[in-house]
């Protein structure tokens, strides 16, 4: 069963008005923030994220690539293991033919 909660943010009275949003179009931006946000944290993924925006996860890797949030999330550390497995040891002779 899937069940929908609901959360509010208080803003400052004309908020909405001041950054040019109708309240409908600044609680979709927030809530697309919100996403973004988590999702290069790490804590959800791209498709969570996109259904919290309320659009599908193509969508939201497009949002992704246009607020520069990078959609691949790897660690330094893993990046590193990554690129030691692409060396080549120096004493492994390569024939060529």
């Amino acid at each position: 069963m899937n069940t929908v909660q609901n959360f509010q943010i208080k803003s400052p009275p004309h908020f909405a008005d001041a950054v040019h949003l109708t309240q409908s179009e600044l609680d979709q931006q927030i809530l697309l923030m919100v996403a973004l946000k988590m999702f290069e944290l790490g804590k959800i993924s791209s498709g969570k994220a996109g259904e919290l925006a309320g659009m599908s996860r193509v969508e939201f890797l497009e949002k992704c690539g246009q607020y520069k949030v990078s959609i691949l999330n790897y660690d330094d550390e893993i990046i590193e293991l990554q690129v030691d497995a692409l060396k080549i040891p120096k004493n492994l002779k390569i024939l060529i033919r």
